[in-house]
């Protein structure tokens, strides 16, 4: 099967639509367009999710059956290529977080990618759109979702939405 993103609405052109606010803390989740109050440009794409003072996570739960993956193909571990664009602001800090992990029928957890939060300082890092990426390799047969979650909030607790911003994820199964 050729390689497309199984998110549905990765940049926020539909809103928050096919998205679980797991947290929805602060002001909110909010859909702005690039670059944004303080943002960075980012060619080619036009909208961003936005998060703010408090804890902000979304989620998306991937069924691969219903996305036409045989459970053979699956059970052949084919590599899962998960990729999201993360960018600060340049007058207020930020944290930025993700998980993702592989799930078998019962939505148990195969494999995880948790790294380390990132928290980026306007006064010191580089807040510009940036990539966090991953591939899924040799977690055995039983896989049948793929769970993504991914956000943060700013560092200051200013009211609005001066947290981090996130846009175009994508998972691909090849």
């Amino acid at each position: 099967m050729s390689k497309r993103n199984l998110l549905k609405n990765p940049d926020g052109n539909e809103g928050l639509q096919s998205w679980e606010l797991v947290r929805n803390e602060g002001d909110g989740w909010m859909v702005q367009d690039i670059p944004g109050g303080c943002g960075f440009d980012f060619p080619g794409h036009c909208k961003f999710f936005a998060t703010s003072f408090r804890l902000c996570l979304k989620r998306q739960v991937v069924n691969l059956l219903n996305q036409g993956f045989s459970a053979e193909h699956l059970d052949n571990q084919p590599l899962v290529k998960i990729k999201d664009w993360f960018s600060g602001r340049t007058d207020c800090g930020c944290t930025y977080q993700i998980t993702v992990c592989l799930l078998d029928g019962n939505h148990q957890v195969m494999q995880r990618f948790k790294p380390k939060p990132i928290t980026l300082n306007p006064a010191t890092d580089n807040c510009a759109w940036q990539p966090m990426s991953h591939t899924f390799s040799d977690y055995g047969p039983g896989l049948r979702f793929i769970s993504f979650e991914h956000g943060g909030q700013d560092t200051k607790f200013w009211k609005g939405w001066y947290g981090v911003r996130v846009t175009s994820s994508s998972v691909e199964v090849y």
